[in-house]
């Protein structure tokens, strides 16, 4: 056989296409199990050289179209035979076509297997920090991920665990690869969530990736994204922070579905001291506990005061209240705790104690004091 045909021969491994199909052809059978072992053996080498699959079925249904061809005055040589093409040919033309297909998707799949398999390794050994930087450098070229420079990890967590056979994570997986610049991003499952790693220090690619997750099957996805950080130390901390804001927000009840680190910074500053924030509290705070009702309705009003840009009415908009309800209960505040949320100088301090109230869960939570 010539041309594309006969090349592809050499470079798959398999058996010459006119021998196998002449044999096909006159065999009442069809092709036997020797024949399909060695057609799936041709695919799987046409998968690994990177042959498209339908280049793969013209040759061997061209080599067909020979082998049923009368031959010139029985000239040529060849495998080719003068035979009529009845129907009981069209089972094993169906077989070959079968069989080769089942060979290459068989070998596709592994190859998928294998590169997953890396990308999890690599992924798992890059967010531990345990690895040798220059292997994983390797392995990074090799699965395509750009390793230099400067790194993000947006982190996602659903009502159901993400696994890696799970649809919402094969649909974020795929939307990143086709819709991002190749080697910008490495998303794979890794305890329970969805975790992506961005290439350079902007936020697009985790914002690209928070939106694919959200529309996802997943059931109501929080997704936090870290502050970026260079080389692969960089990258544990940015997961450990990404990690960290996913639980920060879930304690502060923070809304939004996307959570930036960067917003929730003054709370991982207080969280440090906790021994420091406990006694702020207490020492700010505390006299709220002798209001009527208990501290929480004022400390309530008090966050939605300095949430508000310390507004009277845009607080009592944000509380359905009314105007002079929040400058009542502002006033209360003011006698319970010794602090004037109204004066510059003590302002401060107030709201660092409100804030360090929702860190700890007070009133809620009892305040363990320090030694």
């Amino acid at each position: 056989m010539g041309g594309r045909s006969g090349a592809g021969a050499g470079s798959w491994g398999g058996p010459p296409h006119e021998e196998l199909l002449a044999r096909a052809v006159v065999r009442t059978g069809g092709i036997d199990a020797q024949d399909r072992a060695r057609l799936r053996e041709a695919a799987a080498h046409a998968a690994g050289n990177g042959t498209p699959l339908r280049e793969l079925i013209d040759a061997y249904l061209g080599a067909l179209c020979r082998t049923c061809a009368p031959s010139a005055g029985g000239a040529g040589g060849g495998c080719a035979v003068s035979v009529p093409v009845p129907a009981q040919v069209l089972g094993p033309v169906r077989d070959v076509a079968v069989t080769l297909t089942e060979g290459y998707e068989a070998a596709h799949r592994a190859a998928i297997r294998r590169e997953e398999e890396i990308r999890q390794a690599f992924l798992d050994e890059l967010l531990h920090g345990a690895g040798d930087l220059g292997r994983m450098a390797e392995q990074a070229h090799r699965i395509g991920f750009r390793f230099a420079g400067p790194h993000r990890v947006a982190v996602a967590r659903a009502e159901a665990p993400f696994s890696a056979a799970d649809p919402a994570t094969r649909y974020v997986e795929e939307a990143m690869a086709s819709g991002y610049g190749a080697g910008e991003s490495l998303v794979a499952a890794k305890d329970g969530m969805l975790v992506c790693i961005c290439a350079g220090s902007g936020a697009s690619a985790a914002e690209h990736f928070a939106e694919h997750v959200r529309r996802s099957l997943a059931r109501h996805p929080r997704i936090a994204v870290s502050r970026p950080r260079p080389g692969a130390n960089g990258v544990v901390r940015c997961y450990r922070e990404a990690r960290e804001t996913l639980d920060l927000a879930h304690r502060l009840a923070v809304s939004g579905a996307v959570i930036h680190a960067s917003d929730l910074l003054v709370f991982q500053v207080l969280g440090r001291d906790r021994a420091a924030i406990t006694d702020l509290v207490a020492t700010v705070l505390g006299g709220l506990e002798r209001a009527r009702g208990g501290p929480g309705p004022l400390l309530h009003t008090l966050t939605a005061y300095f949430d508000s840009g310390c507004t009277n009415t845009v607080t009592a908009r944000r509380l359905g209240l009314s105007v002079r309800t929040v400058a009542y209960r502002m006033a209360r505040v003011r006698t319970l705790t010794g602090y004037d949320p109204t004066n510059p100088d003590q302002r401060y301090t107030l709201q660092t104690a409100t804030l360090g109230a929702r860190l700890l869960n007070w009133p809620a939570l009892p305040l363990q004091p320090s030694d």
